[in-house]
């Protein structure tokens, strides 16, 4: 069953020296299944785009983490611990081809609050783009 949740996302991109971090906090919803959290929210978009919905699966086994977006563009990233997965991730521009190598992956929550946290590097063509770290709060209403 799903309940109801404040969800605050921290993403810090990095390249080289150069490093950035985006904020933010939404209302959205958890599910528990015996093997996975399941966190459901929107992203606003930029007029004329309508908002993005965002599945985030998350395996209790710390091993894989599924992103599924969906809406006025859509993507799939699939970053499963210590190896590559070829994913395509769409713009307005069109589709990409990139590839997601992940690295770190745990989660920790008590049935009201937790934190669940991932890391993976991006490229394209086989050149580093970034190295990101997501980190998700999350807390019942």
């Amino acid at each position: 069953m799903d309940k109801n949740a404040i969800i605050k996302i921290i993403g810090t991109q990095r390249l080289g020296n150069d490093s950035d971090k985006i904020e933010m906090t939404t209302v959205g919803s958890i599910e528990e299944t015996d093997s996975q959290y399941i966190l459901r929210y929107s992203e606003e978009q930029e007029p004329p785009l309508k908002p993005t919905n965002v599945k985030l699966s998350i395996n209790k086994s710390e091993d894989r983490v599924e992103m599924l977006r969906s809406g006025s563009i859509g993507s799939l990233l699939i970053i499963e611990r210590s190896k590559r997965n070829l994913c395509s991730y769409a713009t307005e521009f069109g589709d990409l081809l990139m590839g997601i190598y992940g690295k770190n992956i745990e989660n920790c929550f008590d049935g009201e609050k937790g934190v669940f946290t991932f890391g993976y590097d991006i490229d394209v063509n086989g050149a580093l783009t970034s190295q990101n770290e997501v980190t998700v709060e999350l807390k019942i209403n």
